[in-house]
């Protein structure tokens, strides 16, 4: 009897790349799901043997999805395939019953090792992709691809700043949109949060595309920030300007690092800039509205889980760049 396989993710990309991963000498009937609701109710109605399931998804993300597999006794081999790569991520999926963890950009080797492990199949001969994959369920629209290659690097950024605080970074689905300057308040949502921040950008160049990191850091996460980082004295202006910088050089880098990797791209970055301190977004698009009007955005923000410390990182790319990255984005499309 064949074995049913269900890949969960949001990201058509990551569907079709995972179910190419899988190899044809399987006997497999592989099924799709956009989220955790819907996996769930295949689950309950399809017989479902083994999920592929990713941890950031809209509707019921992939905690939650395992806790209700986990609520419900549901007979289902999991095993998570995320981008979200922070040690705590790991243990959490696992204590929630997962059999086993992946990340992302999916390696058929590791995938391979993990299906060996649980005796999922036995791999006999060469590997050859498999065939008869739903096409209308892999197929990538608009900038979902941009959206889950920014999931990966998102998480290996994530990753680093949560090991250096030792904590646990709650991670978004990442927001990809084509903006003008006036637009980037509602993508920011500033306004109705009514505080104030600090500004760091980088600059960032490579292959055709211009661009920068900014990264915006709220005045009310600074006390706690300080704490983690092991700050004893009073916070000063100089302890925020460091704490600010070193933030930006963190997440800027290892973002801006992650995403060139997966589009086979080398960027050179300029210093960061403190563009402002104590800023509202007034002051933020007043200084700097003539290098952001139409611009390719991709927000994330990072919140840290049991403290008061939320930042925004964007990074922003030029109209003219936008062809070019897309040019590169069909090109790693190719290679699925």
């Amino acid at each position: 009897m064949s074995c049913h396989v269900l890949i969960c993710d949001d990201s058509a990309m990551a569907r079709k790349q995972l179910a190419r991963s899988l190899p044809q000498d399987w006997d497999i009937v592989i099924d799709f799901a956009g989220n955790g609701a819907e996996a769930l109710e295949k689950i309950q109605t399809g017989g479902v043997d083994v999920m592929f399931l990713d941890l950031n998804m809209p509707v019921k993300d992939g905690y939650e999805t395992l806790q209700e597999i986990q609520r419900c006794d549901l007979p289902v081999i999991v095993i998570v395939v995320s981008g979200d790569i922070q040690p705590e991520a790991l243990h959490r999926t696992r204590k929630l019953g997962a059999y086993d963890f992946i990340k992302k950009p999916v390696s058929i080797d590791r995938l391979h090792q993990i299906q060996e492990q649980f005796g999922l199949f036995s791999l006999r001969g060469e590997w050859t992709p498999p065939v008869k994959i739903d096409e209308r369920a892999t197929t990538p629209h608009g900038f979902d691809a941009l959206r889950e290659i920014s999931n990966v690097a998102m998480g290996r950024a994530a990753d680093l700043l949560a090991q250096l605080l030792k904590v646990f970074i709650q991670l978004p689905i990442p927001k990809v949109n084509i903006l003008e300057v006036s637009e980037l308040q509602m993508a920011l949502d500033l306004a109705a949060r009514q505080e104030t921040f600090s500004a760091v950008c980088q600059g960032l160049i490579g292959e055709g595309m211009c661009g920068e990191g900014l990264l915006i850091m709220y005045d009310s996460s600074y006390k706690e920030m300080a704490q983690l980082l092991g700050y004893d004295e009073k916070v000063n202006t100089a302890i925020e300007s460091e704490m600010v910088m070193d933030i930006a050089s963190i997440l800027i880098g290892a973002f801006s690092k992650g995403l060139a990797e997966q589009l086979d791209v080398s960027f050179s970055s300029s210093h960061p800039v403190i563009l402002g301190r104590h800023l509202d977004f007034a002051d933020l698009v007043k200084n700097n509205s003539n290098r952001w009007q139409r611009t390719l955005a991709i927000e994330i923000t990072y919140i840290i889980e049991g403290h008061n410390i939320r930042c925004d990182l964007l990074l922003l790319f030029t109209d003219e760049s936008v062809p070019v990255l897309q040019k590169k984005v069909g090109y790693l499309l190719e290679g699925v």
